[in-house]
């Protein structure tokens, strides 16, 4: 296999989880669209390592992994607390001051 066809992929990922980042409104989805964009990282590091056939890639991606669990527990934790607050999830209408 090329590693093209996963880099192309994983370029297609990211681009899609920005997108989502960028024009969502709801916070859940802007969570998920994060996390797509984690997992794209997570196939070029692994592509990467594939290609000059070491291990260090894969060690980062157990990192990015662990750090991806931490992001959606403080993520929901956050979203709950919001969504009860104001009974509205919309990102656009949370005040920051």
């Amino acid at each position: 296999m090329q590693p093209v066809i996963p880099m192309v992929t994983a370029a297609l990922l990211f681009g899609i989880g920005v997108f989502g980042v960028l024009r969502r409104r709801n916070a859940v989805l802007v969570l998920l669209c994060v996390e797509l964009m984690l997992n794209a990282v997570n196939l070029i590091l692994v592509t990467s390592d594939v290609v000059r056939a070491q291990i260090t890639g894969q060690v980062f991606v157990l990192f990015v992994i662990v750090i991806a669990a931490a992001e959606v527990g403080v993520g929901l934790a956050l979203v709950l607390r919001l969504f009860r607050l104001r009974a509205n999830i919309n990102v656009d209408d949370v005040e920051l001051g």
